[in-house]
């Protein structure tokens, strides 16, 4: 199977527009239709309905989505996993959700690149159900979510703890006198949404809304305004008096855990790596205001 029909047809199908997925794949128009009528005749399906300007996937062409990006990620892996130095004798591929590495990641990978010589990591934020599937695929060692994946045939384990506090660029602001214009939405999943919506309801439409917390963070620096963000992200501008709590509004607490195949052949280094990513307090305080 050539790689290139698979990518192709992953451009084609994220673009919906043979046009567009020809410059972004640098190749003519007519090269990228010849490529996506070479995959459909290996596979003896139309991918595709074409209308004019509305390019959609047939039934066949979704269900082939999920493979293509097995098959690319388990390839790149591959190549990977053949060309490691005599100094790694191992790849650990680690998936994390949006908001993840900002909110909890970032002040562990250091000591995990430390902590496991003779290792090579691979990281990628990924949408849940794609850590599921690749989790499944034996293309991911370990997905690391707020909400992880319910699967008996996964292990999970609490890594630690973040606060998310409501603070605002705004000093003395309270939570009933946020108006519109000045409020951010973190997307912190599920959990956090429940709650957000049961005590937080009065809170005005964001005027952003966003699944990356430092982009949060910027914009309301820049341009005024509150968000619920985590403790440890925002303790250098409370001291500084850039940002304030807001007054009436209580901490969100989001839980961080890992998952990961039981009878992976990794099990040694997943355990391992499981250990300094397991938050024990000492690089982020949680405190409940």
């Amino acid at each position: 199977m050539d790689t290139d029909l698979l990518k192709t047809f992953l451009e084609v199908s994220r673009t919906r527009h043979f046009g567009k997925a020809a410059e972004n794949l640098y190749l003519t128009r007519s090269a990228v239709s010849f490529r996506v009528k070479q995959l459909e005749s290996i596979l003896g399906v139309a991918l595709f309905e074409r209308q004019r300007n509305n390019i959609q996937p047939t039934p066949a062409g979704e269900r082939m989505l999920g493979h293509a990006e097995a098959v690319l990620t388990a390839w790149e892996r591959a190549k990977q996993d053949v060309s490691l130095s005599q100094l790694q004798s191992t790849q650990l591929a680690i998936g994390a959700g949006p908001n993840i590495w900002d909110a909890y990641l970032q002040g562990y990978l250091q000591g995990l690149h430390v902590g496991l010589p003779g290792v090579a990591l691979r990281t990628e934020v990924l949408p849940a159900n794609a850590m599921t599937r690749q989790l499944m695929d034996r293309t991911l060692d370990i997905a690391i979510s707020f909400d992880p994946p319910k699967l008996d045939q996964f292990e999970l384990v609490q890594l630690g703890q973040i606060n998310l506090l409501l603070v605002s660029s705004l000093k003395g602001q309270t939570l009933n006198a946020v108006v519109p214009g000045q409020y951010v939405k973190v997307d912190w999943g599920t959990a956090f949404n429940i709650v957000h919506a049961q005590e937080y309801a009065s809170l005005p439409v964001p005027t952003l809304h966003t699944s990356s917390a430092r982009i949060a963070l910027d914009f309301i620096l820049n341009n005024g305004g509150c968000a619920f963000l985590p403790e440890h992200l925002v303790q250098h501008a409370l001291r500084c008096g850039e940002l304030h709590h807001v007054s009436g509004a209580s901490a969100i607490s989001r839980n961080v855990y890992v998952a990961y195949w039981a009878e992976n052949d990794r099990l040694a280094q997943i355990k391992q790596a499981i250990d300094f990513l397991r938050d024990d307090g000492s690089v982020f305080a949680h405190t409940t205001i």
